[in-house]
C-alpha cells in the first residue's frame, strides 16, 4: 500500500512539474507571439534567434517535446487509475456539487488541446524542419511575420484556433491552480493570491492568442 501510495504521489509530482514547465512555455510563446502585433520587425529578430540557437534547438526544444509527452502520458495514465479506483458509477448526478465540470473532463480537453497542438505544430514546427533541413533554403531573417500572418488567411484555421484556445483556458483553469498545490505551494500562501493569479493567467494568455488569430485573420480582409 505504502509503495502504491508513494508511485501515486510521484505520478502527480511529475504531471504537475511537466505541466508548470509547459506553462512556461506557453508564456514566453504569447510573449514573443504577440510582437507580431506591435512590432513586426521584433517578432521577425525574436523568431530567427529562436529558431537558429542552437541551445533553443537541440537543447530546449528536445526538453519542450518530452515535457509535452510526459504530461499527457500521465494525465492519461492518472485517468485510468482514477476510473479504476471508482467502478462504480453514482446513481445520481449532482452537477458541480463535488467537482466542476472542467476537473471531470480534462482529458478530454487536454486530448483536445493535444490535438491542436498538432495542427499548431504542422503549421509552425513542420514546416521550419523542412525550410531549414529539407530544402535547405537559405537564411532569411524577415521571412517569419509573412508567414504567420499568411496561416491565418483562412478563416476555417483561425476558428480552429479560437476553439482550442477556449478549450486550452478551460484545462489551465483547473490545472495550473492544481499543478501547484500538487508540489505543496498553496499550503505556503494559503492558496489564495496564488489561485486568483492561476485563473487570472489562464483566461489572459489564451485570450491573447486568441486575439492574435484575430488580429491577423481581419487584418486582412479589405
Amino acid at each position: 500500500m505504502s509503495a502504491l501510495v508513494k508511485s501515486s504521489i510521484a505520478r502527480k509530482w511529475i504531471m504537475a512539474l511537466s505541466g508548470l514547465f509547459l506553462v512556461i512555455f506557453l508564456t514566453q510563446h504569447f510573449v514573443i507571439n504577440i510582437t507580431s502585433v506591435i512590432a513586426p520587425d521584433t517578432f521577425n529578430e525574436l523568431s530567427h534567434f529562436m529558431g537558429y540557437n542552437p541551445i533553443v534547438q537541440f537543447i530546449a526544444q528536445p526538453i519542450l517535446i518530452a515535457g509535452l509527452i510526459i504530461h499527457f502520458i500521465m494525465g492519461i495514465a492518472l485517468e485510468i487509475k482514477n476510473n479504476k479506483a471508482r467502478p462504480i458509477k453514482y446513481s445520481k448526478y449532482s452537477g458541480n456539487a463535488n467537482s466542476t465540470w472542467v476537473s471531470r473532463n480534462m482529458i478530454i480537453t487536454g486530448l483536445v488541446v493535444l490535438a491542436f497542438l498538432g495542427l499548431h505544430m504542422y503549421d509552425f514546427w513542420a514546416h521550419e524542419i523542412a525550410y531549414k533541413f529539407i530544402y535547405a533554403e537559405p537564411e532569411a531573417a524577415t521571412r517569419y511575420y509573412a508567414e504567420t500572418v499568411h496561416k491565418f488567411e483562412p478563416f476555417w484555421r483561425t476558428v480552429i484556433y479560437v476553439i482550442a484556445n477556449v478549450l486550452l483556458a478551460m484545462h489551465l483553469w483547473h490545472g495550473f491552480n492544481s499543478s501547484f498545490q500538487s508540489v505543496g505551494a498553496k499550503a505556503v500562501n494559503k492558496g489564495k493570491g496564488l489561485r486568483k493569479f492561476t485563473y487570472a493567467w489562464s483566461i489572459l494568455i489564451p485570450a491573447g492568442f486568441i486575439f492574435i488569430a484575430l488580429y491577423h485573420h481581419f487584418n486582412q480582409i479589405h
